[in-house]
């Protein structure tokens, strides 16, 4: 029991260690695709903001192109949607018409890639889904290690102690993996598929090209969207279908359709 004060130190230690590198390398990437774009992030109840998304591990920022005003005389230059506000978000939206001609030339780039992918790169992805089913199977084995390990000597004493930054740092690097595997979008990945969004009690269909999900979000491209849809608070409703790529909370969106 000599060592049990350095042991613990250690321990401590190296669980700051590894939760600081997560943290600071992990974001989502369904959210990291459309860093560096104008978007709009649309809330549950509405309201939209909009400004150039900067990703961070902790939440979002939306940087204003123009500083204004608000009703009380504060000069805004950003708006900052914090990790456990995601909740109250609905949707970001990054529309065709609002990108630079180099945007515009990027984005096209990575929708030919996505759509009807070629088979190196289904290949590939199925590669790194049997990854995440060993990552699930690694963490089953190391609780149980952990678990047999605590009733054992001066070892099983230092863990029970630190239970809680050993639980702390499992859910850190089992979160920072990334995607909850599904195998019901898996199939579609890369296709159009019909998308539903709850607004209000009521459901509303968006057809677009599935590109991605993960544990909070499903990222889909090439959307049509209504006038009424696709206007800003602060815009005039032109008649036209405005085009767009969605990152959509998964607790308000659900694939409900193959699309094509």
């Amino acid at each position: 029991m000599e060592h049990v004060f350095e042991l613990s130190l250690v321990f401590i230690i190296l669980s700051a260690v590894v939760g600081l590198i997560v943290k600071r390398l992990h974001r989502d990437k369904c959210l990291k695709d459309f860093a560096g774009y104008m978007v709009t992030v649309e809330e549950v109840g509405g309201k939209r903001i909009w400004g150039k998304l900067r990703v961070e591990n902790t939440g979002l920022e939306l940087v204003y192109t123009d500083k204004h005003k608000d009703s009380d005389g504060h000069v805004e230059g950003s708006y900052i949607i914090y990790e456990a506000e995601y909740s109250k978000m609905q949707a970001l939206w990054r529309f065709h018409d609002e990108l630079s001609e180099k945007g515009k030339l990027k984005r096209a780039a990575v929708l030919e890639k996505t759509y009807h992918p070629e088979g190196w790169r289904i290949m590939l992805r199925k590669t790194g889904n049997i990854f995440k089913t060993l990552r699930d199977a690694v963490v089953e084995i190391v609780n149980l290690f952990i678990n047999r390990a605590k009733k054992t000597g001066t070892a099983g004493g230092v863990i029970s102690s630190q239970e809680k930054h050993v639980a702390k740092m499992k859910s850190e690097m089992i979160g920072a993996a990334g995607t909850s595997y599904e195998p019901l979008l898996e199939r579609y990945i890369g296709h159009k598929v019909v998308l539903e969004i709850a607004e209000g009690d009521t459901f509303v269909e968006y057809c677009g090209v599935l590109k991605d999900y993960t544990a909070e979000f499903i990222e889909i491209m090439d959307v049509s969207l209504k006038p009424a849809q696709g206007a800003r608070q602060d815009e005039k409703v032109e008649p036209e279908t405005r085009k767009a790529d969605a990152v959509v909370l998964r607790k308000v969106g659900i694939v409900r359709h193959l699309g094509e």
